[in-house]
């Protein structure tokens, strides 16, 4: 008689943050390189569309940077990152050229709100270029036989396809399911699908029902910029298009996913302060204390006061920066960065945070 032995799952985390052990690496072009890695307590919950902030010591200096995961949660047991390798790029380099499988990664998360968890809809239109694809292919993953998705991706040339062969396997399986890939040039001359750069009438003819899309757009600033005024043109819902920026810059002012303004746990609001007042910040543990100017982060201050803090982006997004507030209240504009389990603990990002009144940090 042979025994049946029951596969358990593994318990789902609802958040990490400490290493995760890289699993398995495999390059998808290039000089892009995905990274599969587990939690040694158990999977991972995550949206389709979120990001890590994933840290690792780099010439003996700790960097952190933002990297969108590009697997899907139908399979928590295990999280892909996918990292472009920027040339000079400190930590992209380094995981490209020093992580294998069975190094360690610190990582914090999951973050973000860019998801079609979010925005749940029957009809997808997800529009991406370059790195951008990195999100967008996580929820195209999730998508796939539960959604008509429409997927145009933008890409330099064929070489730079990442993803290439498994989104033509889901368009062939698929019939809710439309690829459309534009190649910028192609070095090759073989390349039988739209050139140059995405056009209206390109996206016109791919998705003629994008209107009644829900619209999710991820890339460089100045593609961005340009698809926004390609769906304005052809009729879609701007309250329907939500965007995210794979490099740190300002945000579009027009469907992007934007944070709240918390207080400290426990604390009620506070009347908005009176321009031109300094607030005080004191730091408990180290008894120090410093002014930090009406309109100015509380990250700001701590530079210029000569505080050593540790940050990365500064547009409140990778959460390196995240702190216990004790006392006060601030006005955070973070994008992402913060999970609301974490603000109704009381902490912030003091590099998108104004204090209202006086502060008291956890530091």
């Amino acid at each position: 008689m042979t025994a049946t032995v029951e596969r358990v799952a593994p318990p789902l985390l609802d958040g990490v943050d400490g290493d995760l052990v890289c699993v398995a690496a495999r390059d998808e072009t290039h000089d892009v390189r995905s990274l599969v890695l587990r939690a040694p307590g158990g999977g991972l919950r995550f949206d389709p569309g979120q990001y890590l902030t994933l840290t690792a010591d780099v010439g003996g200096v700790p960097v952190s940077r933002c990297y969108s995961i590009s697997s899907s949660p139908h399979r928590p047991e295990e999280v892909t990152v996918t990292v472009k390798r920027v040339p000079g790029g400190p930590l992209s380099n380094h995981l490209h050229d020093h992580v294998r499988p069975g190094d360690t990664v610190r990582a914090t998360g999951p973050l973000g709100t860019f998801s079609t968890a979010h925005h749940p809809a029957g009809r997808v239109l997800l529009l991406s270029a370059g790195s951008g694809i990195t999100p967008v292919v996580s929820m195209a993953r999730t998508l796939h036989g539960s959604a008509d998705v429409a997927f145009v991706h933008s890409a330099r040339t064929p070489a730079d396809l990442a993803f290439r062969e498994e989104l033509e396997a889901l368009a062939a399986t698929d019939p809710a399911f439309a690829l459309t890939l534009v190649c910028g040039s192609d070095p090759t001359g073989t390349w039988t699908g739209p050139r140059g750069r995405l056009t209206a009438d390109v996206l016109r003819a791919a998705v003629p029902d994008v209107a009644e899309r829900e619209v999710f757009v991820c890339g460089p600033a100045g593609y961005r910029e340009a698809v926004r005024g390609m769906l304005d043109g052809l009729g879609a819902d701007p309250d329907r298009c939500h965007e995210e920026s794979y490099v740190l810059g300002p945000p579009a002012t027009t469907g992007v996913d934007t944070g709240t303004a918390p207080t400290a746990a426990g604390a009620p609001a506070s009347p908005a302060p009176a321009a031109g007042r300094t607030f005080r910040v004191e730091l408990a543990r180290s008894g120090r204390v410093l002014d930090c100017p009406d309109g100015t982060t509380v990250l700001e201050a701590l530079a210029t006061a000569g505080v050593v803090w540790p940050s990365s982006c500064a547009e409140g997004m990778c959460g390196t920066c995240k702190t216990t507030l004790v006392g006060g209240s601030v006005d955070m504009d973070h994008q992402g960065g913060i999970r609301p389990r974490e603000v109704a603990d009381g902490k912030i990002l003091p590099c998108c945070s104004t204090p209202r009144e006086d502060l008291v940090l956890d530091a």
